[in-house]
C-alpha cells in the first residue's frame, strides 16, 4: 500500500497517535518553525493542519497533500481558527502544479521522512520557491550517532508498515543534494529532529 493510502486510512486516528509528542514537543518546535515564514508561503504536507494556528496573519499560505482524508481534517481546523488566508490543496510534492518562483516560503514539518522519493520532492520545492526564497525544514532524521541510531533501526519496521514512514533518511543531505544552500540548523531533540533553514541561491 503507497504512503498516500495508509494516511487515508489512518487520518481518522492521526492526531490521537500523535498527541503525547505534540504535547511534549512538537507544538513548541512547529510554534518555532512556523514563526520564520512570511510572504506566499507553500506547506508541503499540511497533513490534519497541525500548523495552521501557529501562522502569522500577514502571509498568504497554500497547505497541499497527498492525502484527502487528512486534508479534510486540516480543512475541518482552518475553519475552526477562521483562517481566510490559506488555502488547502489536493497534491503530492513530487509532482507541484505551480510555476516556477512562486513562494516566499516552503515549510515541512515532519514530512520527507514520508515522501517516496524525497529527492524529487525536494527538487520541485526549489523550483518553485523564488530565487532568495527561504525553506524551513522541521524534520526527524537519521542521527550521526550511531547510539542514537538503535532505536531507530528499532522502530524503523513497525512505523514503515503503519504509515510508509521512514526514521533513517538522511534528509539534511537530501535537501543539499536537491540545490538548497543550508543557513542554519537548529538541533531540536539530539540530532534526530532538526531545525533546517535553507535558501535558493539568487539568479
Amino acid at each position: 500500500m503507497n504512503p498516500a493510502k495508509k494516511y487515508d486510512r489512518f487520518a481518522r486516528f492521526y492526531d490521537l497517535f500523535e498527541s503525547p509528542m505534540e504535547m511534549k514537543a512538537f507544538s513548541k518546535y512547529r510554534k518555532r518553525a512556523l514563526s520564520l515564514v512570511k510572504g506566499r508561503v507553500l506547506e508541503i504536507g499540511v497533513g490534519t493542519g497541525k500548523n495552521l494556528a501557529y501562522y502569522p496573519k500577514n502571509v498568504e499560505a497554500i497547505g497541499i497533500d497527498f492525502s484527502k482524508n487528512m486534508l479534510k481534517k486540516a480543512d475541518e481546523r482552518r475553519r475552526k481558527l477562521g483562517l481566510e488566508n490559506v488555502k488547502l490543496l489536493y497534491m503530492d510534492v513530487q509532482d507541484l502544479e505551480f510555476e516556477d518562483n512562486t513562494f516566499d516560503t516552503i515549510v515541512s514539518t515532519f514530512v520527507f521522512c514520508t515522501v517516496p522519493d524525497p529527492i524529487k520532492g525536494l527538487k520541485e520545492a526549489y523550483r518553485v520557491l523564488k530565487p532568495g526564497g527561504r525553506a524551513i525544514f522541521l524534520e526527524h532524521m537519521k542521527s550521526e550517532s550511531k547510539l542514537l541510531n538503535v532505536p531507530l533501526y528499532l522502530m524503523e519496521p513497525f512505523i514503515r508498515t503503519l504509515l510508509g514512514t521512514s526514521l533513517l533518511r538522511e534528509t539534511q543531505r537530501n535537501i543539499e543534494r536537491a540545490g538548497f544552500k543550508i543557513e542554519k540548523v537548529e538541533n531540536l531533540f539530539y540530532d534526530i529532529v532538526r531545525l533546517i533553514v535553507a535558501t535558493k541561491n539568487k539568479e
